[in-house]
């Protein structure tokens, strides 16, 4: 493959600290779908992304550019369609639990979710724990479970941010991470193609937390929510310890376990708390 000048430029704009434009964007985002640009130069621009920070505006131009080839979800007239995310953590199974809570209340939840990144584990490979289940659904049959029971949680596919599953991989290789202006892109680019009508975010920080100190998740969750308006998302931020496990289980199978056991009334108390406040949060 032919090195392409113009992604060469956008490399060394960001590796020498200068903003790169909404056009910029969308055109890299096009040259990685299509496989125009090479994986060492999506690996470059995301380490020089990591190195010299992204602002919101260029956040916010990532986002729709990944967000912008999906196809958006529509739901029917009276529909609420509510969803949480989290910036990943030790133990985390919050969604496990959250979203049947939330669709038990008779709102909607069609979460799109991720993988383990980093030390972080991945809510698809919980799920994926439990024989025959599946994560890659299409429009039209997430929108047959959520008739049926209210929430489903799936995988991004060629239709719901595509750019985004190609990224996430290579932020997972580069050690990019932790780069606050790529988390947002990823997050947001899905939750923008969801049809929400409201979104909570769940922004952790702390020794085993992307965010180490609270200052920082505190910037990150206002960046998160000043370009989910943006993007149309109404968001709310909720900051959450993750200085150890949350919960006691540590483990995609046995975490599915104790989710359940949270469902059922039990589970370990801070758990239950973190997933009484979110849930609250997402009528606000």
């Amino acid at each position: 493959m032919a090195t392409a000048p113009w992604m060469v430029e956008l490399i060394r704009k960001k590796r020498d600290g200068e903003e790169l434009r909404e056009e910029e964007m969308e055109r890299f985002i096009h040259g990685v779908l299509t496989g125009t640009v090479r994986e060492g130069q999506i690996g470059a621009l995301l380490l020089s992304c990591r190195l010299r920070g992204l602002s919101r505006a260029e956040a916010a131009a990532l986002s729709r550019a990944m967000a912008a080839p999906s196809r958006a979800l529509q739901w029917p007239r009276g529909w609420t369609a509510l969803d949480k995310h989290s910036t990943g953590g030790v133990g985390d199974k919050v969604s496990l639990v959250l979203g049947p809570a939330i669709a038990a209340l008779g709102a909607k939840v069609p979460m799109v979710s991720g993988r383990s990144l980093g030390h972080t584990g991945g809510t698809l490979d919980k799920l994926e724990a439990i024989p025959g289940f599946r994560v890659h659904l299409s429009a039209p049959e997430m929108q047959r479970v959520l008739e049926r029971v209210g929430c489903c949680i799936v995988a991004q596919s060629e239709e719901l941010a595509p750019a985004d599953r190609v990224l996430y991989e290579l932020r997972d290789a580069t050690a990019t991470v932790d780069c606050d202006g790529l988390i947002i892109s990823s997050i947001l680019s899905k939750k923008a193609v969801e049809g929400l009508s409201a979104l909570v975010l769940d922004v952790k920080f702390g020794r085993a937390a992307l965010s180490p100190s609270q200052e920082s998740a505190r910037d990150l969750a206002s960046a998160m929510v000043e370009v989910g308006a943006q993007l149309g998302l109404r968001a709310a931020a909720v900051l959450s310890r993750m200085d150890a496990p949350l919960g006691r289980c540590v483990g995609d199978a046995i975490e599915v376990l104790e989710a359940i056991e949270c469902l059922r009334g039990g589970g370990p108390p801070d758990l239950r708390e973190l997933v009484t406040t979110l849930g609250g949060k997402t009528g606000s």
